[in-house]
């Protein structure tokens, strides 16, 4: 069983996401909390395998309580819950190891999914959803996009092709498919990408080519 912890100052909200999660079947919300004070302090003692957490509460907010989650040892898979207007927050939590997001109006079925992927080690990279994200609060000034392409000139070309695709939101088959190799290669090339650049997960690869203006 897949456990979740959710967050949420919202009561009506954080009902709604039990009862769609524990309808799934093979997950179960081990916990609720209303801000991030809460959200540390349960995730400490209950062991999610997922937090998904609102980015804006009172008292400790999202942004603070997902830098100090990720702090920790055995930190968990870490999705925030937004709406648009509140996209620049999430882009700082990627930033800060956070795997994703996801809009709280997302449909049952995609929430269900989404968790399972996180919870299976997959980044939260939605085309229609996270590229736009990304793109929209990548910064991209003349400062971070020279840095930002100085990171990645480190790359092969190989690697390059890889990470621009990841950055597409394509998942490791899709890359292999479209690049004419093995799924095994394709995962290889990410953990080298990830390992050579310093980063902490694919969503954060994504931020790093769109900031170089490259995705």
């Amino acid at each position: 069983m897949i456990r979740v912890l959710i967050v949420d100052d919202e009561a009506l909200v954080r009902s709604g996401l039990r009862m769609i999660l524990e309808a799934a079947g093979d997950m179960v919300v081990v916990g609720e909390a209303r801000d991030g004070d809460e959200a540390v302090s349960a995730a400490a003692r209950l062991k999610p395998h997922v937090v998904l957490m609102d980015v804006r509460m009172p008292g400790t907010d999202g942004l603070t309580a997902a830098a100090r989650l990720m702090d920790t040892p055995e930190a968990p898979k870490l999705v925030m819950l937004t709406t648009f207007d509140l996209d620049e927050y999430v882009h700082e939590a990627l930033r800060v190891g956070a795997v994703g997001f996801l809009l709280k109006d997302t449909p049952p079925r995609e929430l269900a999914a989404a968790v399972r992927a996180v919870a299976a080690g997959h980044a939260m990279l939605s085309p229609t959803v996270t590229k736009r994200v990304i793109s929209s609060f990548a910064g991209r000034g003349p400062s971070r996009a020279e840095i930002a392409r100085g990171r990645l000139a480190s790359l092969t070309a190989r690697e390059e092709d890889v990470v621009r695709a990841v950055a597409r939101g394509l998942s490791n088959a899709e890359i292999g498919r479209e690049l004419k190799l093995t799924e095994a290669t394709v995962k290889a090339h990410v953990s080298r990408v990830l390992a050579k650049l310093g980063l902490a997960n694919r969503v954060q690869a994504a931020i790093l080519v769109h900031d170089a203006d490259l995705g």
